[in-house]
Parts: structure tokens; sequence; C-alpha cells
């Protein structure tokens, strides 16, 4: 494995954006190690059910600032998208050809997923075990599934908005966050609650639209004042939104706040995808330099090769680690304890362990053949 990621490495063509590569490793790896470390456990009547600790933390709702890095990956998916369309329009295939081609590696691997946990739901519900419902034992591993019919939604899109992109450029990306704007003050102004499920749509084809000016050289030839420009009026927007009395600063759902930034996403989204896709912009130099060298660009060609296996199956060894270590009395406390956080490092080593054989055993299916 090691000589084959050695080869990929030593045969990257120089006209490859390796920083993209390391921007959809990092966020997925942001995703899933912060899964693992904000969960409180509850185990009750045979289910098991996790709580967001940001929401019972003081000040703790600044780290989703910088670690809520979802925006990140519809940012990459819109540098790729583009860059796959565009390429395959050249060689004269289709849009079908297109979407099948994006979607083989989402669906593939997806399917074995829920094949694989549907079967296990079976002998849960023949054992009389997992507690009561049609999902037996706990909804965590189920947690991926919302990304993925967004993201191959956003992907089937992509044709439109990339003729709005040639046609209208930065106005594209306003009329986007105006949109947004417009559905946040339906629903806090006037009531209208049904609307707010637009921008689930609206908010990361805002992120992906900002994704085709990184692919066409437009965003990196802005210049860094441009960048630093992008990372302040996020952040100034940030701080502006979660000051007026509608929107909470946590920037993933907390479990006790009536209102989430993510669920549906709000305007707070938009300013946060500026914000960190200026940062990402203002350090893209400096980390594409790292990348160059053989060691960091083989992990995160390795990490890219099994990514949607770990983006899958990283609740499930979550949850596994849960069934094995809360008996022994490990992760109790339900609260924002000082035991609490003195057993994170176990619980980011012990799911991270048993999600090893997990990727031995499923990356197949997500790897294209030789």
């Amino acid at each position: 494995m090691d000589g084959r990621l050695g080869d990929m490495a030593a045969h990257t063509p120089p006209s490859r954006d390796r920083y993209v590569d390391f921007l959809r490793a990092f966020s997925i790896a942001t995703v899933v190690f912060g899964h693992w470390l904000i969960a409180i456990i509850i185990w009750r009547d045979g289910r098991v059910s996790v709580q967001n600790v940001v929401g019972v933390t003081s000040g703790l709702w600044l780290a989703t600032w910088v670690l809520q890095v979802m925006p990140l990956f519809f940012f990459v998916g819109g540098f790729s998208n583009l860059k796959t369309y565009e390429a395959m329009r050249r060689r004269g295939q289709s849009y079908g050809d297109f979407l099948r081609s994006r979607a083989a590696r989402l669906w593939k691997p997806t399917l074995v997923f829920v094949s694989v946990w549907a079967a296990i739901q079976v002998v849960f519900h023949a054992a009389d075990i997992g507690g009561s419902g049609l999902v037996r034992l706990s909804m965590l591993p189920f947690g991926p599934m919302w990304f993925l019919f967004v993201y191959m939604a956003v992907i089937g899109a992509t044709p439109v908005m990339l003729r709005l992109h040639h046609r209208f450029r930065a106005a594209a990306v306003a009329a986007l966050a105006a949109g947004v704007l417009l559905v946040d003050l339906l629903r806090f102004g006037l009531d209208v609650e049904a609307v707010a499920w637009l921008n689930l749509a609206l908010v990361w084809l805002f992120a992906h639209q900002l994704g085709f000016f990184y692919a066409d050289g437009s965003l990196v030839g802005a210049g860094r004042r441009i960048h630093a420009s992008m990372a302040i009026a996020g952040l100034a927007g940030l701080v502006l939104l979660t000051n007026i009395g509608v929107y909470p600063r946590s920037m993933v759902g907390t479990d006790v706040e009536v209102v989430s930034n993510m669920n549906p996403p709000t305007l707070c989204i938009v300013a946060l995808t500026a914000w960190l896709v200026g940062v990402a912009m203002l350090l893209r130099d400096t980390i594409n330099r790292w990348l160059e060298k053989t060691r960091p660009w083989k992990v995160v060609i390795a990490a890219n090769s099994v990514i949607m296996t770990v983006f899958l199956w990283h609740l499930t060894a979550y949850l596994v680690a849960i069934v094995l270590l809360y008996p022994l009395g490990l992760g109790h406390p339900t609260d924002s304890t000082a035991s609490w956080w003195l057993q994170r490092p176990v619980w980011l080593a012990a799911p991270a362990a048993l999600l090893v054989p997990l990727i031995l055993i499923f990356a197949r299916f997500e790897r294209p053949r030789p």
C-alpha cells in the first residue's frame, strides 16, 4: 500500500491543485473528530443517543466558528464539479455521464452501508433488542445521510449554476446570499417557518458557487487583500448576526437552543462560509509548500482514497465504542464535567481504533477498480 501511495505521489501532475485534496480531507477529518469529541452519551431504555456538549458549556460555541467546516467541503465540491463537468463536455460526454460519474463514488459505498445496517436492524428486531421503534438501538450511525442527499442535489444543479457563474459572476453569488436573507426575514420576521428549508439549497449552493471562482482561477488571482477582506467581512457578519437576538452563537445544533444555524441553515452559515474560505485562501500558499513534500502528500492521497468510507462509518465506530465502554463506566457523566473532559482522549482513540477495521473491510467499495 505504501509503495502504491509513493508511486501515486511521485506521478502527481504539476497541474493538480493539491490544496483542494487537502481541504477535502481536512474538512471530513474535522467533522469526524468533532462528532466524537462533542457527544454527551445518553443510554436510556435500551436506546443510545447523544447531546451536544456545546449547548451546555459556556463559551464553547466559539470553537464552532473554526471547526464547523462543512462549508469548506461544498466549496471544494464546487471546484471539483466545475473541473469535471467542463472536462467531460470537452470530451463530448453528456449531463447524464457527469451525474453517473459523480454519483458512483457517493452511492456505491452508501448502498453497502445501508444494506449492512438494514441487516443489523433485522437481527435487532428478531432478537427484540435495542429498545422500541423502527430503528433499534440508535439513529446515530445514520447521521451522515443528510449530507449525501443535499450534496447530490447540488451536483445535479451544477450545469445551471455554471451558466449563472459564466454569465453573472459575482452577482450570482450575491443573489444566493440575498435569497438566504429573504428566507430568514420571512422565517424570523413573519413566522413563515416552512420557507426555512429553502436555505438547505441556497446556503450550500452559495458555498458551492464560490468554489467555481477557485476552479477558474479568479479567486486565486484576486490576491491576499481580497482573501483577507472576505475573512474579515465573514467574521464581522458572524459577530453582528449573533448579537441581534435572532441567531444562536453556535454554528452547530446544540439540542438546547430553539433555533439551529445548521438545521435548516441560516444567514450565519453564509457569513461562516465567507470567513472560512477567506482564511483558507490566505493559508493556501503556505500549505501548498508543505504539500510539496512526499510524506504529507501521501497522507492526503491516502485520506482521500477512503474519505467516503470514513464519513459513512465513523459514527458506527463510535456506537460500537459506546456499546463496549459505557457498561464499564466510561461516558457516564451527562454534563460538561471535569470527568467528562478527562475522558475525551479515550472517546477519540477508541472509535478511531474501531474505524480502522471498518475501513479495511469497506473501502474496497469506494475505490475505483484498477
